[in-house]
């Protein structure tokens, strides 16, 4: 996947979040927004889905710092990460800075987002 490193677990979905946060704390991250796709479809939609939630995070420091970089990179912020459900397996998804922000032409910017990126494969890499 171009935009994000993607894989199925070995444990049960509350697990799994509950390791993405463990994760991304030792990497300096902490959970701004849990967005329950299941919940807002079924209220929304009344449609029923799978266990989806949207994982926001941010590590304030490199948040700053890429703040500092380019002002309207918020627009690409925070960093998200997924955990899913899809057809009887738990999957876990966290994106590719250096994809997202491959079209903003600013050199400082593409160093923080390797940085960062280092750290998400860190957290990847640990589940």
């Amino acid at each position: 996947m171009k935009y994000g490193f993607v894989k199925k677990v070995s444990v049960n979905f509350d697990d799994a979040f509950t390791k993405v946060k463990e994760e991304l704390k030792k990497e300096g991250f902490g959970i701004l927004t849990t967005i329950d796709m299941q919940q807002k479809f079924k209220e929304k939609l009344g449609i029923d889905f799978p266990k989806y939630l949207i994982l926001g995070a941010c590590n304030p420091p490199l948040a700053h710092k890429t703040i500092s970089a380019e002002w309207d990179i918020g627009l690409l912020l925070p960093c998200n990460a997924t955990v899913y459900e899809k057809d009887g397996s738990v999957y876990v998804g966290i994106m590719k800075p250096t994809q997202a922000m491959a079209a903003v032409q600013n050199d400082d910017l593409h160093s923080i987002a390797q940085e960062v990126e280092i750290k998400l494969k860190r957290v990847y890499d640990n589940l």
